[in-house]
């Protein structure tokens, strides 16, 4: 705010001027003044707790000035009322305030009972008791009320700072007289802050955490923090309140300021939005933080709790998260899934990731705002030909005919899909979704995003878009193939009408052809028919000197090795990895059902993951998961490329973390098992009460 302006109304001769004038010199002028005084301005440097200009206007209530008190009093942010006698103090419910009212202004009004001195007007007591409380209960746009005496210079400049006050540190937002209570808004804001001071999220404010927020001996709860600040603004201290809100850039609607949830941030065209270094740290952190059962996931509790301070999920997540990204067995978002998830909200939507990371709290001591978590890719014009990959997410469209077997591609393979033992594995090595036998045609753009690791170690998100009914829209959106990085046709080798799908899309979306493309057969083991194509699909990509259509079972390594072609160096290890892992799994599942679990977290063994926690192997299944997490924390933060560490380093250290977590939980479960088979299920019984 620039600046408080106070316009003083009254009666004539309750001594407005004179209150004024005594401010102004610091004492009382006994000769005759001006009945009405020039406007004044009172600089930010002189007894102004926030530092804003205050601009004090006099008035006068005779009849022939109206008009000019009428427009003072809309262009004022606070009106002091002046009264010093019985007659006046009616006139305060008689015609001062349902004037105000007329006007239709909305500001705040502090009364204010001059000329104390005198005998006639009684004690304090007597006049907060008989006149003040009144007038308040009656008119809820009294903010406070004031005893003053220009003559005596009593309480002059406490009335002024009451009107800044007023202005600068409103009550009304914040507490409801009638109730005797805190507004459910601002309820809300202390509870985020709350969770924001509360670092460690045990529901309690420990001495280091008041400390950071505010030099404290006593730890408080989330009910004692927000009586705390209820007992402030009862008692008329309601300016510490706003001063932790404005801390936490709360504006005085109590909405978080918009320059902070939507700083300024511009992507270029061709380039892309991705989370920086600090970024990844934070949503790690943030996980790590609120997976208080430390089995890998986010349940639907924990996620819950996460959200508390955000108005939700992201809008953009509703109708799909968390089956877009990676989940462990019992359907909640794993770490390698949260930072995908992310990832990919960044690319497509990166002002709602700038929001949330204000929701949650991140904070930059570098830059201070939360752009600091973000970062913007070089363009992708820079980049035809091979060489190192500066980008860490990609974006592949999946475009064919219906029932050709696209959603097959994002999720696990169906018995629809009919794929092979080893395609079911690479497929699932992507991400992992229940069987379905049922044909689901896709209508709104389907999403799935996961990360895969280049070759030299690097890890890169490949998110993959099949646009269901919407693709002829999303194909004449510029914007949108702007933001591609490479298109995979798809069409089914056993569908005689499908290819020629394909074909027409080139046809008809000529700007399809600046983007590197692949071709995919799916349904091969099916039997092959021919395609009702001017040319054959083999021909066909022959004519345009590339490869033969691929198989399904090669298509998400072949979809990163063709990109790589721009991006440079690509994701060939994926397949490699994946046919390894597949190999691996058959021997370990010789030596039990259960070894096949040493494949897990990206094919490292339980041996490996110790080895890189430098932790001792579980014995029987048991494991000291507090000295796992500090290994983990410590190691990751060693690591972060901020400090010259490697991603690569890091991503190996959370899949090592990952990986004995599992052996733990199946431990567990085995225990659990083997206990119901000798001691049988017994069901909890509960008596009616």
């Amino acid at each position: 705010m620039a600046a408080v302006r106070i316009c003083v109304c009254g009666d004539e001769a309750t001594g407005k001027s004179s209150l004024v004038t005594s401010l102004v010199k610091d004492v009382f002028v006994s000769s005759k003044i001006q009945s009405v005084l020039p406007q004044i301005t009172i600089p930010p440097n002189i007894g102004t707790p926030e530092n804003v200009t205050t601009i004090i206007v006099d008035t006068s209530a005779l009849p022939q000035e109206r008009n000019t008190l009428r427009k003072e009093i809309r262009k004022s942010n606070i009106i002091l009322l002046v009264y010093s006698d019985h007659y006046s103090y009616e006139r305060v419910a008689l015609f001062w305030m349902p004037y105000f009212r007329s006007l239709g202004v909305n500001v705040p009004v502090v009364l204010c009972a001059n000329k104390s001195d005198l005998a006639t007007n009684g004690t304090t007591s007597q006049v907060v008791e008989d006149e003040m409380l009144p007038v308040m209960a009656e008119f809820k746009e009294i903010d406070s009320c004031i005893r003053t005496s220009a003559k005596e210079h009593h309480n002059i400049n406490e009335v002024f700072f009451l009107c800044q006050k007023a202005v600068t540190h409103p009550i009304a937002p914040l507490f409801d007289s009638k109730e005797s209570n805190l507004k459910p808004a601002t309820v809300a804001a202390l509870q985020r802050i709350f969770y924001l001071c509360d670092k460690d999220q045990d529901g309690y404010l420990n001495d280091q955490e008041i400390h950071d927020f505010q030099e404290s001996t006593m730890g408080l709860d989330e009910k004692e923090f927000i009586t705390l600040n209820r007992m402030f603004a009862e008692k008329g201290r309601h300016e510490t309140v706003w001063i932790i809100l404005r801390k936490f850039h709360y504006t005085d609607s109590l909405s978080l300021k918009d320059s902070f949830l939507h700083p300024k941030f511009e992507v270029p065209r061709f380039s892309s939005a991705e989370l920086s270094p600090a970024g990844y740290r934070f949503f790690v952190d943030l996980f790590l933080l609120f997976d208080k059962d430390n089995d890998g996931g986010l349940n639907n509790l924990e996620l819950a709790a996460l959200f508390a301070p955000t108005p939700g999920i992201p809008q953009s997540w509703v109708d799909c998260f968390p089956s877009t990204t990676v989940r462990n067995e019992a359907g909640y978002i794993t770490l390698q899934g949260w930072l995908a998830q992310w990832s990919m909200t960044t690319f497509i939507e990166p002002k709602t990731t700038l929001e949330y990371l204000a929701f949650l709290g991140f904070e930059s001591p570098e830059r201070g705002a939360t752009t600091a978590a973000l970062k913007i890719t070089k363009s992708r014009k820079r980049r035809r030909h091979p060489g190192r990959v500066e980008r860490n997410v990609v974006l592949c469209y999946l475009l064919g005919a219906s029932r050709c077997g696209k959603v097959g591609v994002l999720s696990s393979p169906s018995n629809h899909l009919h794929l092979t033992k080893q395609q079911s594995l690479l497929l699932d090595a992507f991400l992992s979704r229940p069987f379905s036998e049922t044909y689901h045609p896709t209508i709104k753009p389907r999403i799935a995003v996961n990360s895969v690791e280049l070759l030299g170690g690097k890890q890169c998100y490949l998110i993959m878009e099949e646009l269901g009914e919407l693709e002829p829209a999303i194909l004449e959106n510029q914007a949108r193939i702007d933001a591609c990085d490479i298109l995979c046709f798809v069409y089914d080798s056993s569908d005689p009408n499908s290819f020629s799908h394909i074909v027409d899309l080139r046809n008809k979306y000529p700007q399809l052809d600046e983007l590197p493309v692949i071709y995919t057969a799916l349904k091969a083991d099916q039997d092959k028919t021919t395609q009702r194509s001017e040319l054959q699909p083999d021909d066909y990509t022959r004519s345009l000197n590339m490869a033969a259509p691929l198989h399904a079972h090669r298509i998400i390594t072949q979809v990163v090795i063709v990109g790589s072609r721009v991006l440079g160096r690509a994701f060939a290890e994926a397949y490699r990895q994946a046919s390894a892992s597949h190999k691996y799994a058959q021997q370990a599942a010789k030596a039990g059902p259960g070894a096949i679990s040493s494949i897990a977290s990206s094919g490292l063994t339980l041996d490996e993951a110790c080895k890189i926690l430098n932790v001792k192997p579980p014995q029987g299944g048991n494991a000291n998961m507090e000295d796992v997490i500090s290994r983990f924390k410590r190691l990751f933060d060693q690591n972060d490329p901020n400090k010259g560490g490697s991603f690569y380093l890091q991503s190996k250290i959370l899949r090592a973390r990952e990986r004995i977590e599992l052996e733990v939980r199946e431990a567990e479960m085995s225990r659990e098992a083997e206990k119901e088979r000798e001691e049988g299920w017994k069901p909890k019984v509960y008596r009616d009460r």
